[in-house]
Parts: structure tokens; sequence; C-alpha cells
């Protein structure tokens, strides 16, 4: 498949680096694809339009690579590490060892499921979302330490407050805005932090076990690969 007076295949663009600029310099021309139907580029086309293309799945693939940001558990980090920022800047001291871990801790949840999706091995993304795990553990501890040390409550985990803070998850959890209101009070701001990790940590645990039954039944990148150049040069004899 080429655009017509382009020299581009259909999957030279999905695979170039600049892919955006191809596709404002090819804006307005047409191309076919193998049943003879044209389409525009620039033109919103329906899926039907794109479903004939062999390389369909390549191209939204290629949008994969910030498929992370709608999910739930990464949603939740980004709001965790914003609420981190803002509780530390109020209630630890700027100068302490702690400010710093937390906020650390936080970042290191929420860019680790970033970079763990975006990995092609499934043991790359098993180890770096598990680094996201063990960081929101930590700043768990932290908030649990906060309340401990301060002689404030830790919500039991079927009271009231605590029940209300879940069901924002359910909701809406678009950013830090809908959990800010907990932020003016020390207590509440901790143990709002304690229910929205603990959230997040199930979730997490439940995709590492996907991933995890993943791995065994269908083995990991390497692997595969290692297959697939067997199986290749096994064909070439």
């Amino acid at each position: 498949m080429q655009f017509i007076g382009s020299g581009f295949s259909l999957l030279d663009l999905l695979k170039a680096k600049f892919f955006h600029a191809a596709l404002i310099h090819l804006r307005g021309k047409f191309f076919k694809c193998k049943y003879g139907k044209k389409i525009k580029i620039g033109v919103k086309n329906k899926y039907n339009d794109y479903k004939y293309y062999k390389s369909y799945n390549d191209y939204m693939n290629s949008f994969q690579s910030g498929g992370y940001k709608s999910l739930p558990f990464y949603i939740q980090s980004e709001i965790i590490y914003d609420f981190t920022v803002k509780f530390c800047d109020i209630y630890i001291d700027k100068r302490s060892r702690i400010h710093d871990q937390m906020v650390q801790a936080a970042r290191s949840g929420k860019q680790n499921i970033a970079e763990g999706y975006l990995q092609k091995s499934i043991e790359g993304k098993l180890k770096l979302l598990g680094v996201a795990r063990g960081s929101l553990e930590e700043l768990l501890n932290d908030y649990q330490d906060f309340l401990r040390q301060k002689g404030l409550t830790l919500w039991k985990v079927d009271s009231v407050q605590a029940r209300k803070i879940r069901a924002l998850a359910y909701k809406s959890y678009k950013d830090y805005n809908d959990y800010k209101i907990y932020i003016s009070n020390p207590e509440s701001a901790a143990n709002c932090m304690v229910c929205l990790i603990n959230q997040t940590n199930r979730l997490l645990d439940q995709k590492l076990r996907w991933l995890e039954e993943k791995f065994v039944k269908e083995g990991g990148f390497r692997e595969n690969l290692f297959k697939k150049r067997r199986e290749y040069t096994e064909k070439g004899i």
C-alpha cells in the first residue's frame, strides 16, 4: 500500500520516527487500500475505512505508548504524587529527609508505572511495576508513621470516612482537585492517602498477578524472539 505521489508506504509512515511530520506533509493526499478504497489524509474516517489495512493493529499500537495514562492505577498514582507534594510542603519540614523521601517515593510509584507499561518484555513490566508497588508501600508506611507519631487516628477500613474516600475512585479520580478537600487537616490528609494508596496497591497486585500468569503461559520477550529466530533458521535449511 503506497500513498499516491509520496513514495511512502503506510507501514513506513507508521514506523517513521517523525510520523506526525510525515502526516502533515501528506495532508490532503489520497491513498488506496488493497480493496481499492480511497482515503484522504487529514480527513476523519470511520473505523470501517481502516479495518481493511493489514497494518491497522500496528497503527493502533503506535498510540499505546501513552495508553497507561487511562489506567486507573496510573491515574491514582498521579493523584498520590500531587497530593503528597502538597502534603509534605504543608506538614513536613522541607529540611528533613522524610520530606524528600516521601515525595520521591510518590514520584517513583507514578514514573515506574509509566515506564513499566512501555516495556516490551513481560520481565521488564514485572520489574518496573514491582518497583512502583514497593515505592507506594514505602509511602504508605510513611503516612501511617506520620499518624502514629503525631498521635492522630488511623481510620478503620470500614469507617464512614474511609468508605467515603474509597468511593471517590469509582466516581471520579481525574486529578488532585477531587481529593484536595482533605488536605486542610493533617489527620484527614494522611488517612486520605492511606485509603488511596491501598486501593492503588490492590490494582497493581492484580496487574502483577496477571503478568506473572501471562509470563508462565507465553514466556518472555527474549524467549519468544529466540523461538522465532530458531523457526526462521529451520525454515531456511
